[in-house]
């Protein structure tokens, strides 16, 4: 990649800028393959750490720190840094750059794949984000505990806008209700490709994803995501369209079919608790708190199926469709014809329509997980 240019179509391309850039970070290339576009924008990094809340007694987690510009602000502000860097180039740069400082002994450097390696306690994260792990990388941080409080994160922009628009938008998509579901997420700053070294082709944009407690996630969610990625398939069609295909009603039969089996087998259906799913009675007696809406439990039946009442489960049973074509198209139907969700789109579906399509499926022995 060295050289006075590089051949193209019509002639040769020159590179005497990019080569004076290489020259400014001690001779470092950035590869593409790993994402890297380094920050250089001292006033946009300044904002990142202000908007990120970042107090004098934290502890914060920073992913790919590259060089170190947005590290070498964070260790002015917080109790400590750990970066994790997969680049163990950018490991020695970021270990030259502390060197002698009175930062030195605050910084921790986790040297290894972000998706792999296991996470230790922060209270924030702040990072410059690979654009090629967005989503992995979200999740992540997501599934950790114990809940961290914030997370400021720079992304391509279009990705970043995906995780905060509302149902209609249409750039609303799986991704938008997965991570709503589980955090709250603002968008906080717009950031032009110019302010990279090397410049992606894209803008970006940072965003603060905020977890919401997981006393307050009234869902199992992998069953979650296995609904919402079945209305997704094809986010414009109406559910009535999707949940008739034949691919769809197979689905539903076969797990109908194991969720039976396992009933037959133990005596009693799935038990509430945590990472449980309230049932649809319960789904209208929802209660808005600070933190946003939250369901709460009153129903009796959802109250037997919280505790594994196995003498409610059983009379459920009794009054179960057989496991059959004809009996899970019926349920299919039943569920349809619930609150208008025939007619609803998943592009226009809010998280309160979600939760009840589930409760209302989960009542009639379907699951999606």
């Amino acid at each position: 990649m060295s050289g006075a240019g590089i051949r193209v179509a019509g002639g040769v391309a020159k590179r005497a800028k990019k080569g004076a850039e290489k020259a400014a970070y001690q001779g470092i290339q950035f590869l593409k393959s790993y994402g890297q576009h380094i920050l250089k924008n001292p006033m946009i990094v300044n904002a990142i750490v202000e908007k990120g809340g970042v107090k004098s007694t934290d502890v914060v987690l920073e992913i790919g720190p590259g060089t170190g510009n947005l590290t070498m602000r964070l260790l002015e502000t917080a109790k400590k840094v750990i970066a994790v860097e997969f680049d163990p180039r950018m490991v020695l740069e970021l270990q030259r750059r502390v060197q002698g400082t009175p930062h030195a002994a605050n910084l921790s450097i986790i040297s290894g794949d972000f998706l792999k390696v296991d996470l230790p306690y922060f209270d924030v994260c702040i990072a410059n984000v690979p654009y090629q792990i967005s989503s992995p990388l979200v999740f992540k941080l997501l599934a950790h505990r114990p809940v961290f409080r914030a997370a400021t994160l720079m992304f391509q922009r279009e990705f970043a806008m995906r995780l905060c628009v509302p149902p209609g938008d249409p750039l609303y998509c799986r991704l938008s209700v997965n991570t709503q579901l589980l955090a709250r997420t603002t968008h906080i700053l717009k950031v032009g490709k110019n302010n990279f070294r090397p410049p992606p082709k894209v803008d970006s944009s940072v965003v603060r994803i905020e977890p919401k407690p997981v006393n307050t996630i009234p869902v199992n969610f992998k069953e979650w995501d296995g609904l919402v990625r079945l209305c997704f398939g094809r986010k414009n069609k109406t559910l009535g369209g999707i949940f008739r295909t034949k691919t769809v009603l197979e689905l539903i039969e076969a797990n109908y079919k194991t969720y039976r089996a396992l009933q037959l087998n133990n005596g009693r259906g799935v038990a509430g608790g945590e990472g449980g799913m309230l049932g649809a009675a319960a789904m209208g007696k929802r209660k808005k708190t600070k933190g946003g809406t939250r369901f709460g439990l009153g129903d009796a039946n959802v109250d037997a199926m919280d505790t594994g009442d196995d003498d409610a489960l059983a009379n459920g049973e009794k009054n179960a469709p057989e496991a059959t074509k004809e009996g899970v198209r019926k349920i299919v139907e039943e569920v349809l014809a619930t609150n208008a969700f025939e007619t609803m789109r998943s592009s226009k579906m809010s998280q309160d329509d979600f939760l009840l399509l589930l409760a209302t499926f989960n009542e009639k022995g379907v699951h999606f997980a």
